[in-house]
């Protein structure tokens, strides 16, 4: 039972990696976060996000339904708490995908559960070429995602790992690797079942 918070900017490959997480290690669970953007072409509601209104949104706020929200450029975004405690009650590796808000509620909430890891590319540059590259949003908007990555940029050193997404391949070993180093993390529930095991 552990809990994995992927993190940084938008384009630099979080679901890709995501992707060959679920591909690779068994007994996993996606947290699908919930948002009141449009779907983009090809995405489904459900299997990529939720997609709400944003009264929809700001109800299941005031109920408290949420685990983390933000408003990231003109769009909420957020992650139920159900479904994350039945996966982690199942004993299921958790995965987010949320910005660096996200992440700081997420760590907040389960502790040394939870191994956080950040995700960019090499520069700015780069940056810009691939948002520009995957055609789904127009100057302004590529603009404001380039600016909103150099805020969170400024977060880095407050994430368990980094990972610089220079090539995909190299970065799917790495991100593999950590996956699989969270069965030997130290935290309070695996220290309290091997406790057990050694009652006089």
């Amino acid at each position: 039972m552990s809990v994995l918070i992927l993190s940084g900017p938008s384009g630099s490959g979080k679901s890709t990696l995501c992707s060959a997480i679920m591909e690779h290690i068994p007994n996993v669970y996606f947290s699908i976060s919930s948002t009141t953007r449009k779907p983009r072409e090809g995405e489904k509601n459900g299997k990529d996000y939720h997609f709400l209104s944003q009264e929809e949104f700001l109800r299941e706020i005031e109920e408290g339904s949420f685990l983390e929200w933000a408003q990231v450029h003109t769009n909420y975004y957020g992650t139920s708490l159900k479904p994350v405690e039945k996966a982690l009650e199942e004993g299921k590796l958790v995965i987010f995908d949320v910005d660096v808000q996200g992440h700081h509620s997420i760590k907040k909430h389960y502790g040394k559960l939870a191994t956080s890891v950040f995700v960019t590319t090499p520069s700015k540059a780069v940056l810009a070429d691939r948002l520009k590259g995957r055609k789904t949003d127009n100057d302004e908007v590529i603009e404001m995602r380039l600016m909103h990555a150099y805020n969170e940029m400024q977060h880095i050193d407050e994430f368990d790992f980094l990972i610089i997404n220079d090539d995909i391949l190299q970065a799917k070993e790495a991100i593999l690797a950590i996956v699989k180093s969270l069965d030997y993390v130290q935290n309070p529930n695996r220290t309290q079942k091997i406790l057990k095991e050694w009652v006089i």
